[in-house]
């Protein structure tokens, strides 16, 4: 798709218009993407938007797919595009075949397992126990339900966006001064933020709250990661929200985050999502719905590491990379994490009626952020 903002196109009606685009669903009777070019920004930049359907790529594969349309050099002319023909599409029966074949393949493969526990072939006894007491503990946690804040609301189909850069090397040097890995800084940011724009903006009592994100987990082993597919987990980790002091908000996230690696949290949620190629997407899909319903968590909050060297589109240098994550069921807020020419970009996704101030979310993370480097700077001496 072709469009052009008014000249000079600014930052604020770009996001605008990538919101009108996510507002609008995917055609079903075609390929689940779009790739929009958009023209008229000021100093004279263009923009492109990616809509892909997330049955068909998570942010990992994502990545990949925006350094295969990109060149790590700049070029002049592109080179001839070789003839490509797509297949032909699959009729019902085929459809029907292949869905036959994979049931029927199902019970084969579940005694294939037992057979390898059994016979503890490479450990198997010991990954299954440890799957089977992550999947326990995943269950539990969930089954805790978050409490309900003002945007965990049957959302609608119209979308706000918006974005904002930090720095890598902040967030570095907040880790390195304070503890943690770099996703603790960003979930005890998120924490203040979240907490910040509850209390002050929208006056929600914060005590007594269990606020708790979905944080999607790469499953990928090291030869998978350019495979275009959905291969994640999830954890579900509690932010302290009503924790003042931004050192307590991180050090509660390490403590959760170090727990959920040794219980093996990701690998039990995996071995639920193989559950599925036995007992169909239907059973799923209807797990999924009644878990939305019962309110498990509070939002998404996806971190997703992005290309390591710089980017051009022929010879036009790509600045800055902004993430989208979906929105579903009772969840009015997603947060999507991307990393790009040392800045981590916060991608902001809300319900356009539940959410009318998402920009103040906006600021209050990133005064949650500011709060994390004065207290890294006081703990230096400084």
């Amino acid at each position: 798709r072709h469009t052009r903002l008014p000249r000079p196109g600014s930052i604020r009606q770009l996001k605008r218009l990538v919101g009108r685009v996510f507002s609008t669903r995917l055609d079903r009777h075609k390929p689940l993407w779009e790739l929009w070019v958009v023209e008229g920004l000021e100093d004279d930049k263009i923009a492109t938007i990616s809509k892909v359907h997330h049955c068909m790529v998570d942010g990992v594969s994502g990545a990949e797919l925006i350094a295969a349309l990109l060149t790590e050099e700049p070029i002049e002319k592109p080179a001839p595009a070789r003839i490509w023909k797509p297949r032909p599409r699959p009729s019902n029966l085929e459809l029907g075949a292949g869905e036959v074949g994979r049931v029927s393949r199902a019970p084969f493969d579940a005694l294939a397992g037992l057979l390898r526990i059994a016979a503890d072939e490479d450990g198997a006894r010991e990954s299954a126990r440890q799957r089977l007491g992550g999947l326990g503990k995943m269950l539990g946690r969930a089954a805790r339900g978050a409490t309900p804040v003002p945007f965990n609301q049957p959302i609608g189909p119209h979308r706000r966006i918006d974005w904002m850069p930090m720095s890598i090397a902040q967030i570095k040097d907040i880790r390195k001064v304070l503890g943690g890995t770099l996703n603790d800084v960003v979930l005890a940011t998120a924490a203040g933020g979240f907490g910040r724009f509850l209390s002050r903006e929208r006056g929600f009592d914060l005590r007594g709250v269990n606020f708790q994100v979905m944080a999607p987990v790469n499953m990928r082993k090291p030869d998978e990661d350019k495979s275009p597919s959905n291969r994640v987990a999830t954890w579900t980790v509690e932010l302290p929200i009503a924790e003042p002091d931004p050192v307590e908000r991180l050090e509660f996230i390490r403590e959760q985050t170090e727990e959920l690696k040794e219980s093996k949290s990701a690998e039990g949620a995996e071995l639920l999502m193989q559950a599925s190629e036995w007992t169909g997407a239907g059973v799923l899909a209807f797990g999924l719905r009644f878990g939305l319903e019962a309110n498990p968590v509070n939002t998404v909050i996806t971190n997703v590491p992005g290309p390591r060297v710089p980017l051009y589109l022929m010879n036009a240098p790509l600045r800055e990379i902004h993430p989208h994550v979906p929105l579903m069921g009772n969840i009015g807020i997603g947060v999507a994490l991307f990393s790009y020419e040392g800045n981590l970009s916060w991608g902001f996704t809300a319900d356009w009626d539940l959410v009318p101030d998402l920009h103040d979310l906006v600021d209050a993370t990133q005064r949650s952020f500011e709060e994390l480097l004065q207290a890294a700077a006081k703990a230096r001496g400084e």
